[in-house]
């Protein structure tokens, strides 16, 4: 072997140990900034499934009820939702490239864009009774979901607020103070919710209005808190970014839309199908609808890790993208889809054995539940493989919304979750006569062609980053 071989091989060598060791500090890095992100989503999720427990203890018909509520609720606030979302890219990317007056500019107009969009939100769940009607739900059904709604329709401006600055915590690599502020709001959300719906301690018993009213007053303090740790802590202080909060970045707030509405209609289109999904169930009969709602909770619960590591992965793909490293920007959303992939695979499992006892929590030892508890466990046995899907696809749009690619997933997701996924849960539910159960098939199949195009979508992309970045002869 020549000196050149040697020296070759010594090169190829040493662009394998430090590809190796990109690739292990990128799983390294990934994971420190999902968990805090993970544990806070799970830590949201807790307190809607506080809630649905507490309501669970009503009956049936006031599950049901709650499923209708948050459908409309969701369907109103995942609009704002989407558009805050747009805050971590760009924050991530001003960061990656070294301007901090964008990262906290970023964070401004996002404030400024939940509280424009509170007020035309807020009138969706507050004629939730008669949308629901015009849907053919059960009278009862609707008016419930209405009394609901009452309570929870105030909270949205705080709770898009504090979605805002958690995306600009996680953009800064702090995301710790949001899942802080979490835990401190579930058992305060637990005992007010629990006052409330039953009239304990000198409280009014409000039952489905109390769960509302103690989610919102909680989110008015989650809120608060969030605020003053990114007025008065580091390192959120030095951004200050509520300085000259009156002054509205439209450029930027443009910019935000532009990435942003993408985001929230796919999200719209998402939440759309389990919305109307639900809409199916409550056609089907009371006892599909209650079973529905207990496994797409426990769905939900599950999506919140993979929920948590797509927005690290948005976090580190716009670092990456910032900084114009292509390499790590591939290695930043692999990581992440392995660690959906690994989670979601674990923990389905983990929900098949115990799926009996996982839909009993939700209504206790009552006799009424007991056919709902049935379905909902069938249901999850059903949907194991939407569930590993699920996580997949976030993760995957995550990276994607790193590299600010959000106009052709809209796309991707309006003909996976609609023009496939609700055809089949209609069909299979109605013409098949499968009932409950057909239409969990329907939300896999198009959960699971979402997923697959998403990973797709990123391979291309970064297939493309790199042939430029090769032509550019760096």
């Amino acid at each position: 072997m020549t000196s050149l071989d040697k020296a070759d091989s010594v090169s190829a060598t040493g662009e394998s140990s430090f590809a190796r060791s990109a690739t292990a500090t990128e799983f390294i890095e990934t994971i420190k900034l999902a968990l805090p992100i993970a544990l806070t989503q799970l830590g949201q999720i807790a307190m809607m499934t506080t809630d649905l427990a507490l309501i669970g203890r009503l009956g049936d018909t006031a599950v049901a009820a709650a499923s209708l509520a948050h459908t409309v609720f969701f369907v109103a606030f995942v609009i704002g939702m989407g558009l805050v979302s747009a805050v971590a890219p760009l924050a991530a990317q001003a960061l990656g490239a070294r301007q901090p007056r964008i990262v906290r500019r970023a964070l401004r107009v996002g404030l400024w864009a939940a509280l424009m969009l509170c007020i035309p939100m807020m009138m969706l769940p507050l004629f939730g009774e008669q949308i629901l009607l015009q849907l053919g739900q059960a009278p009862e059904n609707a008016r419930l979901a209405q009394r609901y709604l009452l309570g929870l329709a105030p909270g949205m401006a705080p709770a898009l607020c504090f979605m805002a600055i958690r995306n600009f915590m996680g953009a800064v690599n702090r995301p710790e103070p949001g899942l802080w502020i979490t835990l401190a709001a579930i058992p305060a959300n637990a005992v007010l919710g629990y006052a409330l719906i039953h009239g304990h301690w000198g409280m009014p018993k409000l039952e489905l209005l109390g769960a509302g009213v103690a989610t919102t007053t909680v989110n008015f303090g989650m809120c608060a808190a969030a605020l003053w740790f990114t007025w008065s802590q580091r390192p959120f202080k030095k951004f200050q970014v509520l300085g000259r909060f009156w002054r509205i970045d439209w450029p930027l707030m443009r910019q935000l839309v532009i990435i942003g509405a993408p985001i929230a209609v796919s999200f719209l289109l998402e939440y759309g199908l389990f919305s109307a999904a639900g809409l199916l169930m409550g056609l089907i009969s009371t006892t599909a609808l209650a079973a529905h709602q207990i496994a797409l909770q426990i769905a939900a619960v599950l999506f919140m890790v993979p929920f948590g590591i797509g927005m690290a992965a948005t976090v580190r793909v716009g670092h990456a993208l910032g900084r114009g490293d292509v390499s790590a920007i591939r290695r930043a959303g692999v990581a992440a889809i392995v660690l959906g992939i690994a989670f979601m695979t674990t923990m389905t499992l983990a929900v098949i054995v115990m799926r009996f006892d996982l839909a009993g929590f939700f209504f206790g030892d009552t006799r009424q539940g007991l056919a709902a508890v049935e379905l909902a466990a069938t249901l999850m046995l059903v949907g194991a493989t939407f569930f590993i899907a699920d996580g997949i696809q976030t993760v995957a749009a995550g990276a994607l919304r790193g590299l600010s690619d959000t106009r052709i997933p809209l796309l991707l997701a309006a003909i996976s979750y609609w023009l496939i996924g609700f055809t089949a849960a209609y069909g299979l539910a109605f013409w098949a006569g499968s009932g409950a159960i057909g239409v969990w098939i329907g939300l896999s199949i198009g959960t699971g062609i979402y997923a697959i195009l998403l990973v797709l979508r990123f391979r291309t992309l970064t297939q493309r980053l790199r042939l430029q970045h090769d032509r550019s002869g760096f």
